[in-house]
C-alpha cells in the first residue's frame, strides 16, 4: 500500500484543488496559486508524487481588462481528444476594480502532453446573465456534455447559486440554463449567501453534486446535490439537497473551512477520493480571501450500505499517512 501513503497537507498553499487523472496514467493537479496571477500545472504517476512534482505556468494573466485580476479556481478536463482548462478571472480597468466582477473563460490544448503545449484562449463562457460567475466545471453524461458552474442572479438575492446547461462545444453552452441550487438553510448563509465549487461524482446509479457553502473562513463547509441517473439533470426536481453539510470544520482535528473540492482515484481505481482545501487555523488576520494557508487535502470516501458517500471529518496534519 507504499503508493497510498501521503502527506496531509499534500500541497501547501494550493486552494480550489483539482485532480484528474487521466488515461495515460498520470495525476493532472491544478489549483489557486496564492498571488491568483496564473494558472499552473503538474503531473505525478502517483498521487504522493504531486507534493515534489514541479509546477508549470501554462497562462499568466492579462495586464488590464478581461483576464487581468484574480485567477480563481482553474480546473483541466480532457474532452474529445483536446486539453481544456476551465478558470475565473476578474476585469481590471479604471472603472472597475476586479474584486468581485468575475467571468468564466476556457483554454484549450491539443498537445499530448498539457504541460508542454501551447494553449489557446477560447474566450468567455458566456450565460444568461451580465454577473459575477467562478467555478466551472464539466461533465459528460449519456452522451451529452453539462457544465455546472455559480453565479449571481441579479433578481435573487445572495451571492452565488448553482447552475446547469447542456454546452454545444467545451466553451459554448445551449439550451435551458437551469438553477439547481440556492443557499436555503442556515449553514449555507453564515458570511455571505453562497453555493459555489461544484464537483461531479457518478456513482451506484446516482450522480452526486457537491458544492461549498458559506464564507470562505472556518464557516466554509460543503453541501451534496443527488440525482438519479435516469433523471432529467436539467429539471430542478431531479436534485436533491441534503438539509446538513456533508463536510465540515473539525476543531478537534485542527481543520478549518475545509470546501472546494474534486474527486479522483487511487493508481489502482480502488479507492474513491475527496480532494479539497483547508487550514490549519480557525483565526485569519485580515481578509479570509488573502490569507494563502488554505493547503491541497487528499482523503479517502467510504461508502454507506445505501450507496451514499461518506466523506468523514478531514483528517489531522500528518507526514506521512496511508489513505486506506
Amino acid at each position: 500500500m507504499a503508493e497510498y501513503v501521503v502527506r496531509n497537507p499534500l500541497i501547501e498553499q494550493r486552494a480550489d484543488p483539482w485532480i484528474y487523472r487521466h488515461t495515460d496514467g498520470y495525476y493532472y493537479f491544478t489549483a489557486s496559486v496564492p498571488e491568483y496571477d496564473r494558472i499552473e500545472l503538474r503531473r505525478s504517476r502517483t498521487i504522493a508524487g504531486l507534493s515534489e512534482a514541479e509546477g508549470k505556468t501554462v497562462w499568466f494573466k492579462h495586464d488590464a481588462g478581461d483576464m487581468s485580476a484574480n485567477i480563481w479556481a482553474p480546473e483541466i478536463h480532457y474532452i474529445e481528444g483536446k486539453w481544456y482548462i476551465y478558470f475565473a478571472a476578474a476585469h481590471t480597468s479604471e472603472t472597475r476594480d476586479g474584486l468581485f466582477d468575475h467571468r468564466m473563460f476556457v483554454l484549450e490544448s491539443d498537445a499530448e502532453n498539457p504541460l508542454e503545449g501551447e494553449w489557446v484562449e477560447k474566450g468567455l463562457v458566456k450565460t444568461a446573465w451580465e454577473s459575477f460567475a467562478l467555478d466551472a466545471t464539466t461533465f459528460e453524461h449519456k452522451g451529452i456534455q453539462y457544465y455546472v458552474w455559480a453565479q449571481k442572479d441579479p433578481a435573487i438575492p445572495g451571492n452565488s447559486n448553482l447552475y446547469i446547461s447542456e454546452m454545444e462545444n467545451p466553451w459554448t453552452l445551449r439550451g435551458k440554463q437551469v438553477c439547481i441550487s440556492t443557499p436555503e438553510y442556515d449553514w449555507e448563509k453564515i458570511g455571505f449567501l453562497v453555493n459555489e465549487g461544484a464537483a461531479i461524482l457518478k456513482r451506484n446509479g446516482r450522480i452526486f453534486l457537491s458544492y461549498s457553502a458559506s464564507a470562505t473562513d472556518f464557516n466554509y463547509c460543503m453541501g451534496l446535490l443527488t440525482a438519479g441517473e435516469d433523471s432529467d439533470l436539467l429539471d430542478p426536481r431531479s436534485w436533491h439537497k441534503s438539509p446538513s453539510p456533508v463536510f465540515v470544520t473539525s476543531e478537534e482535528n485542527g481543520q478549518f473551512g475545509p470546501g472546494h473540492n474534486s474527486f479522483t482515484v487511487s493508481e489502482d481505481g480502488g479507492l474513491d477520493l475527496l480532494v479539497y482545501h483547508a487550514r490549519s487555523y480557525k483565526d485569519i488576520v485580515g481578509d479570509p480571501l488573502y490569507d494563502p494557508n488554505r493547503h491541497t487535502r487528499v482523503q479517502v470516501i467510504h461508502w454507506r450500505e445505501d450507496g451514499t458517500p461518506d466523506f468523514g471529518v478531514p483528517r489531522p496534519d500528518t507526514r506521512m499517512e496511508s489513505l486506506a
